[in-house]
């Protein structure tokens, strides 16, 4: 019996090291996101070419083709602020006309980092291998609800 309740005992400590360290929220932390990054998404082809860490941020550009035409593009940041790291982001139509006026933005608050997962608030970014990633946004719905689409990156 005192062997068993050893063993039980022993199980939860070897899972803790399976769970992955949060690392600080420093912009070197993340910069695996560089690339340029190829999916598919809203029935049509995703574009996002992200840069290295300089001056504080990184930016990327976003865009979707449908029907051989472009719908939509973003640009979008990701900075130190303070002692943590923010997403923003702007839409514009296939004309450059912006969606948010001209001082807003869509941000999110960085959660947490670990070595191969970026978590903020509404999107999140997980590296596959050196070749791959996945974006999750949430998309809020008319209804209310909030659906999470996933965006499947290859460099």
């Amino acid at each position: 019996m005192k062997i068993l309740i050893y063993i039980l005992l022993l199980i939860p400590i070897s899972f803790l090291g399976q769970e992955q360290k949060k690392l600080e929220p420093k912009l070197e932390n993340i910069s695996w996101i560089s690339g340029n990054w190829k999916g598919e998404a809203f029935g049509g082809i995703t574009e996002e070419n992200w840069s290295t860490p300089s001056g504080g941020s990184m930016m990327a550009t976003f865009k979707l083709i449908n029907n051989n035409k472009v719908s939509f593009y973003e640009i979008e940041i990701i900075r130190q602020l303070e002692n943590t790291l923010i997403l923003q982001l702007k839409h514009f139509h296939n004309d450059l006309k912006g969606w948010e006026t001209k001082d807003e933005t869509v941000d999110f608050p960085l959660k947490y980092i670990t070595k191969d997962k970026v978590v903020f608030e509404g999107m999140s970014f997980e590296k596959v291998n050196d070749k791959e990633m996945n974006v999750y946004v949430d998309m809020h719905e008319k209804d209310g609800t909030t659906k999470t689409i996933k965006f499947n990156y290859t460099k």
